[in-house]
């Protein structure tokens, strides 16, 4: 078995064309795609660039909500350590490719940049002091990373946080 794989691999090396650079012989030069480039070409993979934002993130019990909102978006998210340990919060979130800037509080005094793979949000690992606000304990904001569950706009609409507060609820 070893011997027929081997030869397999020697009969491919021998068909590679040699050391001719493929230029001189006509042929395009394509730069390798990358292990994600080439998921998402052939469909395997959400485009982070082309994938609607809206929707229900879920990572356990935490929930993170995003609607439209007039011209922009509506975000809500809450992470529930248990025993009252808690962080919950509205605010707006605009975005740019993978990059999405997160306001989070009545006053936006809890802003920063997650990243948009296509599936997940990523908040970074380090939020911004006025998060702590927002925050009951030792609960944070910082490393929060949901999936997407459901991209139902009315699913997301009715996030509740543990207090029972709505937190992607619009006015219009």
């Amino acid at each position: 078995m070893k011997r027929a794989a081997l030869a397999v691999v020697l009969l491919l090396a021998a068909c590679s064309g040699g050391d001719e650079p493929a230029a001189e012989e006509g042929r395009n030069l394509l730069p390798p795609l990358d292990l994600e480039t080439a998921a998402i070409e052939r469909g395997m993979v959400r485009d982070p660039a082309n994938t609607e934002i809206a929707g229900l993130y879920s990572r356990d019990t935490d929930r993170l909500c995003i609607v439209h909102e007039g011209v922009g978006y509506k975000i809500g998210a809450f992470v529930d350590y248990g025993d009252g340990i808690t962080c919950s919060a509205s605010g707006t979130v605009s975005r740019v490719g993978e990059t999405m800037h997160v306001e989070l509080g009545d006053k936006a005094e809890c802003g920063f940049d997650a990243r948009f793979d296509g599936n997940r949000i990523h908040f970074p690992g380090q939020v911004p002091d006025g998060c702590e606000a927002l925050c009951s304990g030792r609960a944070s904001f910082a490393g929060f990373a949901p999936a997407l569950l459901s991209e139902s706009e009315t699913e997301a609409a009715s996030v509740r946080d543990p207090k029972g507060r709505l937190l992607c609820a619009t006015d219009g």
